[in-house]
């Protein structure tokens, strides 16, 4: 259907959509992302300072439900999320990534669910897939803990554990109906207006990674239940603004990541865990050999973050 033909039903009698789809220089893959978001909610774009021509791309589609924020400069994963969850109009406001393809009938699934809970206090995600079609599992992973330290951030050990029952103790079960977990993937989070409200926006204390899971945290803590929905799927390819610095950068990338979660343990668990959490990842690193990154931890006096990444 060309773009012209496209009505914009998101003026209605119906619930209403809105979905925020945060963009740093990943072009390509937004257009394809955006295009294959249903035209009946709305689309908020807020655009973190892209250098690639995404904005002359953005600008050129003259779409009645598109919504564009524009930031002189990379404000981050929270904050960039966190203006567009502010603008946007829908009574259901998902936020998801630009690296990702809404399979047919994804969102409309999930609003179906929402509206068939008694209880209403609930988020929502679909569940996350490959290109080829299998479920990401790493993306449902359980709370914080020190099973997650040992058994799946060493490279070594982790194929080992994934094959034991242990692998529990660091991932939810996936399942074909509809299930609660721990923590949403900040990838493609739905919530109603009114938990956004209730919970607050995405912390921005955390510069990159793990405010869903802190969000998640928070959601639980205001009796608000986390749940995946199997029968609404989106193609996620996972990093893409950000993938390839990885290789060049990966010791500023795992500052930035462990940081975080020390960062959550020390807001959620308590600055006492603190210690065990630093630790257990000092030890960690020492035995995969990696001593810049375990005297780094061993040597952190605070919990701080810096902009070392991305």
């Amino acid at each position: 259907m060309e773009d012209s033909q496209k009505v914009n039903k998101f003026v209605s009698n119906e619930i209403k959509i809105s979905v925020v789809v945060l963009s740093w220089n990943t072009k390509e893959l937004l257009l394809k992302c955006l295009k294959s978001i249903p035209f009946s909610v709305e689309i908020m774009v807020v655009d973190n300072g892209s250098t690639d021509g995404t904005l002359s791309a953005l600008e050129s589609l003259k779409w009645p439900n598109l919504k564009i924020i524009k930031n002189e400069s990379n404000q981050g994963f929270a904050k960039g999320n966190n203006q567009g969850i502010k603008a946007a109009l829908g009574d259901l406001i998902m936020i998801l990534n630009s690296d990702t393809i809404v399979q047919k009938g994804a969102l409309e699934k999930l609003r179906d669910f929402y509206l068939q809970q008694k209880e209403k206090d609930l988020a929502l995600s679909p569940l996350l897939v490959n290109p080829d079609g299998s479920p990401q599992e790493n993306y449902y992973m359980r709370l914080p803990n020190l099973w997650q330290i040992f058994g799946y951030h060493h490279p070594l050990l982790r194929p080992l554990v994934m094959k034991t029952p242990l692998r529990w103790k660091i991932l939810s079960r996936i399942k074909s109906q509809s299930f609660e977990v721990k923590q949403l993937p900040g990838a493609a989070l739905m919530a109603p207006k009114k938990v956004w409200q209730k919970v607050g926006l995405l912390d921005e204390d955390y510069q990159f990674l793990y405010e869903d899971v802190d969000w998640s945290f928070r959601a639980q803590k205001k009796g608000c239940r986390l749940m995946i929905v199997p029968g609404a799927k989106i193609t996620h390819l996972g990093g893409a603004s950000w993938g390839k610095k990885i290789k060049k950068e990966s010791f500023d990338f795992y500052c930035q990541f462990f940081s975080s979660l020390l960062l959550f343990v020390q807001k959620n668990y308590g600055k006492w865990k603190v210690k065990r959490f630093k630790n257990a990842l000092v030890l960690n690193f020492i035995l995969q050999g990696k001593f810049k990154l375990a005297q780094y931890f061993l040597t952190m006096r605070e919990i701080k973050q810096e902009k070392l990444w991305p």
